[in-house]
């Protein structure tokens, strides 16, 4: 499946799979949507100097890319591991204008260095944030550490069932250290009952422009 760019109503480019018929991000604004659910709702709510921040799904980079932002405007320190199973062709990853509608000028070369760094190696970006990348399915895949805060940002339930189960989320809640939060874009019913049932405190939120919620869930100390 080769994913065709587009651009949503921010003006900031997302990428479409037909095949699928699924959107990486919101068509009401890609940046705009990662602003809302994963820097304001989840970073922005993390009260540590140090955070450990797992991605599920990498994909254009989007979130990794507004998260060293972030830590450069404050006294953050980072480390941000990504899983992702299709990574994304490089010559893709180049049209991609999320530097630009930024104004981000000065990020571009830690920007393409977040996809091309080696995987399962640590990359340090700068001296707040390093990025280290794990290529492989979720299912699989045994995690080096605990974190803070976790990026949910699978595709959703619609096309990747297997990716919202009771299995993943009890997976999430194990690896996610006592009082860290789980931030998502998908507020349905289903995806908060076993958010709970494998013993998430659920909090639903408003969500990004074109989407009326979102989801918080903590793992309470």
């Amino acid at each position: 499946m080769k994913p065709e760019i587009i651009q949503t109503a921010d003006g900031s480019h997302s990428l479409y799979l037909k095949e699928l018929d699924e959107h990486y991000h919101s068509v009401h604004g890609a940046i705009q949507e990662g602003i809302h659910v994963f820097i304001n709702a989840g970073l922005q709510a993390c009260n540590k100097e140090k955070i450990s921040i797992l991605e599920i799904g990498l994909g254009t980079g989007l979130n990794a890319l507004l998260t060293l932002m972030e830590v450069e405007r404050f006294n953050k320190q980072v480390h941000y591991t990504a899983i992702e199973a299709f990574p994304l062709e490089e010559q893709l990853i180049n049209q991609l204008n999320y530097v630009q509608v930024l104004n981000a000028g000065t990020l571009r070369e830690q920007f393409e260095r977040m996809h091309t760094s080696a995987w399962g190696e640590e990359q340090p970006l700068n001296n707040k944030f390093t990025l280290l990348k794990l290529k492989g399915q979720l299912q699989t895949t045994v995690f080096p550490a605990t974190y803070d805060l976790i990026y949910f940002d699978a595709f959703g339930p619609r096309v990747q069932p297997e990716m919202w189960t009771e299995e993943i989320f009890s997976k999430m809640f194990t690896v996610l250290a006592p009082g860290g939060m789980l931030v998502t874009y998908c507020a349905k019913g289903e995806v908060k009952r076993t958010l709970k049932k494998v013993g998430f405190v659920v909090e639903t939120l408003p969500g990004p422009p074109g989407k009326r919620e979102m989801v918080r869930a903590r793992k309470e100390i």
